[in-house]
């Protein structure tokens, strides 16, 4: 796939919930070197519009799982309290990048209390939560003093390491692509405007707070109508979604998104042969429902690539992503045609 480069990018660089600068820097450089103007809101989004007087929004959240320090222990190791939800039990054992508050950047892995099983006979059957595993520094410490003599403490942030790869059959495998994948999505949809020659009056919008609930509640042109989210689809049992396909999302616990809205998408994609698969999510939000909880006067749908085990070890593919821009290309010339 062409331009996949820049997803491998945006994956390398850590950007847990609240700490996103770096890579709100890179979106900005990219967008720029496209051509485009984009500007930051207040809350750290990154805005861009692709015409004027944008009506449309098509938004996806750069922000993802991650940790931050919320003790030491006293033998050195780190306590930590959790970014959003990650499936801990596929985390334990990941590397880890301590970034302290004056910007030194530790090495440390995630592990279970007590984690070896030559000492410990129940480590295999230890329920996997915050309480029972630690972060353990790469340093040479033995208490908490050791750990705040390297100018580590509470707040500081913890990201792991997103075990990339793109296969040569599609298969991408990473943490994280929920939702970077997505931002990916953003980035295809501005190249092929770009190619096409033309300035619809749609924004793109890059969110930085969705994993704790509040990305995408603010900072959308006054005049918008319609916003298209571009986030995971969820695959699991009794769902038909797929990694190669785009999901439509009919509803989830936040409750059905717009029926006219989402109609319209399943038959863009019917009509132009674009391999996708509606589902109903049962654990799921989007910055879509925060936008309508904020007050935000516009209809709302929500699609994207297939991710397998998200929160978790992911994966997803290159035919899928293909899809989701696929649709959204023709949502927009559509609409404005």
């Amino acid at each position: 796939m062409k331009h996949l480069h820049l997803l491998e990018k945006l994956l390398a660089i850590d950007s847990p919930s609240g700490f996103t600068g770096k890579a709100e820097e890179f979106i900005i450089s990219t967008l720029k070197s496209m051509g485009y103007e984009p500007r930051v809101s207040n809350k750290g989004a990154v805005i861009c519009s692709l015409g004027d007087s944008p009506t449309v929004g098509i938004a996806a959240h750069t922000d993802t799982l991650g940790a931050v320090v919320s003790g030491v222990n006293s033998n050195g190791t780190l306590k930590f309290s959790l970014l959003g939800g990650p499936l801990l039990p596929s985390f334990e054992g990941s590397y880890v990048r301590i970034h302290t508050r004056k910007g030194k950047i530790y090495a440390g892995t995630l592990l279970l209390n007590n984690p070896s099983v030559h000492a410990n006979k129940l480590s295999g059957k230890t329920e996997r939560t915050t309480d029972e595993m630690h972060i353990r520094v790469d340093e040479l410490v033995e208490n908490a003093d050791d750990v705040k003599g390297l100018g580590i403490g509470t707040g500081d942030i913890v990201a792991f390491d997103t075990k990339y790869q793109a296969l040569e059959n599609g298969f991408i495998k990473s943490h994280f692509l929920d939702n970077k994948a997505g931002c990916f999505v953003l980035f295809l949809i501005a190249l092929q405007v770009k190619e096409l020659g033309i300035s619809p009056p749609v924004e793109l919008f890059f969110s930085n707070y969705e994993e704790v609930g509040h990305g995408g509640a603010t900072g959308y042109s006054s005049l918008l109508t319609d916003l298209l989210v571009i986030d995971m689809g969820v695959i699991g049992d009794q769902l038909d979604g797929r990694e190669t396909l785009c999901s439509i999302c009919a509803k989830d616990s936040g409750g059905p998104y717009d029926y006219n809205f989402r109609k319209t998408l399943v038959e863009l994609a019917e009509l132009n042969s674009i391999p996708h698969a509606v589902d109903v999510y049962p654990f799921y939000s989007s910055d879509g429902t925060a936008a309508w909880r904020a007050g935000l006067d516009a209809r709302v749908a929500l699609i994207g690539p297939g991710v397998a085990a998200s929160h978790g070890m992911e994966r997803t593919h290159v035919a899928g992503i293909q899809a989701t821009v696929d649709l959204s290309m023709a949502f927009i010339k559509h609409h404005f045609n």
